[in-house]
């Protein structure tokens, strides 16, 4: 190569010939190399392109003889100039003397290095942003060079056309499983089509196929995943196949409308069914842009559908998953895949049996029977605690659940001893054998050896039972209020405290498994017994230690349950203080009985609670919405008014008790005492008398009575002069009846 003396320095030159190494004759580089301080090249006469930022002609010569080629070069647009290297003029031949490149800008191969089609380029030129060619080599002229990349070199690959191909097969796959529902067909079908680093791309397409159809379909799509999870279809897969469907959430808003719900409800059900772990939301949250439908679908995940109580429940039969299961048919299953383990022995199978059953809230019952057996067969025991040790040690059946199936046998060892004498000594060596392998901390269960003494014979409670159902189902029927109070007295059962707790139990049980109307009956039922706090407090108590149980019949038990607590205290049927009372008896923070109690002293916490939990059930017994204060004033104003004037004592009492509206009886208290004050009769001081000793009127609402005329005492002076006098009297009379705390004074309100 020849350069102008004066111009280029040695070391230049040196850098320059390395740098042609490197550049193929047949096609020019997209760099062309000029001199920056050059002077422009003078207009030629033989097409010099004045203007462009390139040097040469347009045109390639196809040999010495200077004659024009038909075939264009395409020429970059970047002029990258040679220090100190002058512009060389347009010579007739096209020598380009004084360029660093040697050669001219024509072929001298037989190749065409035109740019292949698609404008990825020959070789040579730079190509594709991200093609990956069979022709790519390292070469150790270049010099970006690196031998380190050796190792590294792009191989062959068909990635793009395998996934296409994969796409296709496993879009007919989806399709033929949602018309067999035959989940052993399609796993074979998944696994012999191999590419299992494509199985992402099954997980997407499935799910969202499943989301433009029915539910049907959504459950199907929802238990094939469970079931491929790690035997077909990788962790890592499952977790990248939801990574995209949440990433395409706002494409898939476009043709689902609800696409945010029913993506959300799949996540969470992913959850529930252990395919895709909880870090997964906050790890999409952290990584989705702010505006993206992404984070609506996991923020609906989380909050809507993981954080509501008894989600487990509520998630699996969403889609009618577990829908027409019952207690009954579940424990059937339960003493089945049992014994069917006691036979065969394996394990697995076994483990397998439970994760298909999808009701580990009800966990308990296997433990339970598995011990019962134990007892029944003690050939068998080392088997059965064999199996629960390694249920417990794969998480299958966690330590709560143990416990809780323990303690349920402990409760019933009794009527247990009268089939197997020697019951309380065998459950004792369990315990001691569990606890001694690690999987079972004794200190949670219950004492094994404290025999309480039955106040009621089984007998009796049985017997009771049945005539308590016929009451309960006669008053939902009939209304009458009267009937079943003379039904229990009837029976002389109405005084003792286990048959009263039975009976509350009972009543809400049936009324939460029926419409609004019974809730509301039962509420106004349960308000007009007039049983002793600590029998409600003990119904209250066997509900909730059977909620577990009931959730499989009655999903929303936990919203029920609160809601009948937040009533009774509302009907001040209990004091607040008894739910604390409750939480004692609960058992942990995440029990059922602590999310109702939680939930139940929120709905009271809230603005206008009593009103609002007064109406949730229609108010007064039927689907009416409830009446307004106002109307409820006129109501306790006539009804007093004409008690007044000659009517009815039992008649007065029945009117209040029919408003249904125990926490405004103070209104009654204080429109009876200003009349009293007014008329300077004392007939409505006897209803209130009454009304306090059959426990209509509670000392609580006496003192807001109280308080409320004391607080209006300056307004009553104008109409009664002697007002102040006269209820200073009254007062005095309502201490020494026991209405009235001794601290009360005209002076305050007693209002809380």
């Amino acid at each position: 190569m020849e350069f102008s003396d004066g111009f280029v320095s040695e070391e230049h030159g040196e850098m320059l010939k390395s740098a042609t190494q490197s550049i193929d004759p047949i096609s020019v580089s997209p760099v062309e190399v000029t001199s920056p301080r050059s002077p422009r090249t003078p207009r030629g006469k033989s097409n010099s392109n004045q203007g462009s930022p390139v040097k040469h002609s347009r045109h390639s010569h196809s040999g010495k003889d200077g004659h024009p080629s038909k075939d264009p070069i395409s020429v970059s647009p970047v002029e990258v100039t040679s220090p100190r290297s002058p512009r060389t003029p347009h010579g007739k031949s096209n020598s380009n003397k004084g360029s660093p490149i040697k050669h001219g800008r024509h072929s001298h191969s037989r190749r065409d290095g035109r740019p292949k089609k698609g404008g990825s380029g020959g070789k040579g030129t730079w190509g594709g942003l991200l093609d990956s060619e069979a022709g790519y080599y390292l070469d150790p002229n270049d010099p970006n060079y690196d031998s380190s990349e050796e190792n590294y070199q792009i191989t062959p690959s068909k990635t793009s056309a395998d996934l296409e191909e994969f796409k296709k097969k496993a879009t007919v796959i989806v399709e033929e499983y949602f018309v067999t529902d035959d989940i052993m067909s399609t796993a074979n079908e998944l696994r012999d089509l191999g590419w299992p680093s494509f199985h992402y791309y099954f997980v997407k397409k499935l799910v969202s196929m499943a989301m433009d159809r029915h539910d049907k379909e959504k459950e199907m799509a929802a238990v094939l995943l469970s079931t491929l999870y790690a035997e077909i279809i990788d962790p890592p897969q499952v977790y990248k196949g939801f990574g995209k469907l949440v990433e395409s959430s706002d494409d898939l808003s476009v043709d689902i409308p609800d696409a945010v719900d029913i993506l959300a409800v799949f996540i969470a059900r992913a959850v529930v069914d252990d395919i895709l772990p909880p870090a997964f939301l906050a790890k999409q949250m952290a990584s989705l842009p702010k505006d993206s439908k992404g984070i609506e679908v996991i923020k609906r995940a989380e909050k809507s559908y993981l954080s509501a109580p008894l989600h487990a429940e509520t998630i699996l039969r969403r889609w009618g998953g577990s829908k027409n299961t019952t207690v009954e048919e579940v424990k059937n299953k339960i003493n089945n895949l049992l014994i069917e383990y006691i036979a065969s022995g394996d394990k697995a199978e076994a483990c397998r049996c439970i994760k298909d059953l999808k009701v580990p809230f009800f966990h308990h019952e296997i433990v339970k029977r598995a011990l019962i057996l134990a007892m029944e067969r003690q050939t068998a025991e080392g088997h059965i605690l064999d199996f629960l040790k390694v249920a417990s040690e794969e998480g299958l059946i966690n330590s709560s659940q143990i416990s809780k199936g323990f303690n349920r046998l402990i409760d019933t060892i009794d009527d247990l001893s009268l089939d197997i004498p020697t019951a309380r000594d065998l459950l004792q060596s369990l315990i001691s054998k569990a606890a001694s392998e690690g999987w079972l901390c004794a200190s949670s269960l219950k004492s094994l050896y404290f025999r309480p003494e039955k106040q009621v014979e089984d007998g009796t409670i049985t017997l009771f039972k049945t005539k308590a159902t016929s009451i309960i189902q006669e008053y939902f029927l009939t209304g009458d209020i009267i009937e079943v109070i003379n039904s229990l007295e009837s029976e002389n059962l109405s005084s003792s405290t286990p048959l009263n707790a039975i009976f509350i139990k009972k009543l809400i049980t049936l009324a939460m498994d029926r419409k609004n109307r019974e809730k509301e009956m039962a509420s106004v039922l349960l308000s007009s017994l007039c049983f002793p706090a600590d029998d409600i407090v003990t119904g209250f108590v066997l509900l909730i230690e059977s909620a577990e149980d009931a959730a499989l019949d009655i999903p929303a038990i936990v919203e029920d349950l609160a809601m009948f607590l937040a009533r009774a205290v509302v009907d001040e049927v209990l004091a607040p203080l008894h739910l604390d009372e409750m939480g004692n008896q609960c058992g942990g923070p995440d029990s059922i009985g602590s999310k109702v109690l939680r939930l139940a002293c929120s709905l009271l916490g809230a603005r206008l609670s009593g009103e609002r939990i007064l109406r949730c059930w229609g108010g007064g017994g039927s689907n009416r919405t409830g009446w307004e204060i106002n109307d409820v004033k006129d109501k306790i104003g006539k009804l007093l008014e004409e008690y007044d004037s000659g009517g009815d004592l039992r008649e007065a009492c029945r009117c209040i008790k029919e408003l249904g509206m125990p926490f405004f009886h103070h209104e009654v208290v204080k429109k009876a005492l200003v009349t009293v004050m007014e008329k300077k009769n004392e007939r409505l001081w006897g209803l209130l008398e009454e009304c306090y000793s059959e426990g209509l009127i509670t000392p609580n609402q006496m003192m807001k009575g109280f308080g409320r005329v004391a607080d209006s005492i300056d307004d009553l002076v104008l109409d009664v002069p002697d007002v102040e006098k006269q209820f200073a009297v009254y007062v005095e009379r309502a201490k020494k009846e026991g209405w009235l705390d001794p601290s009360f004074s005209t002076g305050n309100s007693g209002c809380s």
